[in-house]
């Protein structure tokens, strides 16, 4: 009869993979990528290394893990934002603001799943990561163009367009640490401007 964990041993284990994923974002979020070794996150979680590869075969799995719960807290607060909006105008801005806002709370981490470079695997979240924001904006650049608030485009392609350029414009201020005071207002203008919203 093959073994079956029981719960006790399941939650066990649970909270020991949270407790290196949450030491190893810690330490993505202080160093980046190339600063989180296992030896460094099994130390970081009051473990030995070897726990660390039970859960994780490898640094590229646990970076990706890594990469996915924090890209996925970025995601929700940006759609939470948008949510509260009510217009096409009001939503992009909120949505830049929010972005930006976090990122520049924490450059280090941002910087990180924006644009340092890193394992295939973790290159390959990323790519999902960036479609979980086009999706954000293809929802509120849909309903813009249904209210009539919007010309017509396609939803998906500017979304896409435009989480490409705001990522790509904010990787050179996240990299030197800080975001000048005019670069989210500009980077709304400009996505007002890419829309196509009416003044």
């Amino acid at each position: 009869m093959p073994y079956r964990r029981t719960p006790g041993v399941q939650a066990r284990l649970s909270a020991s993979r949270d407790r290196v994923v949450a030491a190893a974002l810690e330490l993505v979020a202080e160093h980046g990528y190339r600063g989180c070794s296992v030896g460094a996150v099994a130390e970081r979680a009051g473990m030995a290394t070897g726990s660390v590869y039970r859960h994780f075969p490898a640094k590229a799995d646990l970076m990706a893990e890594v990469f996915r719960t924090a890209s996925q807290r970025e995601v929700d607060a940006v759609a939470r934002a948008a949510e509260l909006e009510t217009t096409a105008a009001a939503r992009t801005a909120a949505v830049i603001e929010t972005f930006a806002g976090r990122a520049l709370r924490n450059p280090r981490l941002a910087y990180a799943l924006l644009a340092e470079p890193v394992d295939p695997a973790v290159e390959a979240e990323r790519l999902v990561f960036r479609r979980a924001y086009a999706a954000v904006f293809t929802r509120f650049v849909a309903a813009g163009i249904a209210a009539g608030e919007l010309p017509e485009q396609d939803a998906a392609l500017s979304a896409t367009a435009l989480v490409g350029a705001i990522g790509e414009a904010l990787v050179a201020p996240l990299a030197a640490g800080s975001i000048a005071p005019g670069t989210v207002p500009s980077l709304i203008a400009f996505a007002h401007r890419s829309l196509g919203v009416r003044p």
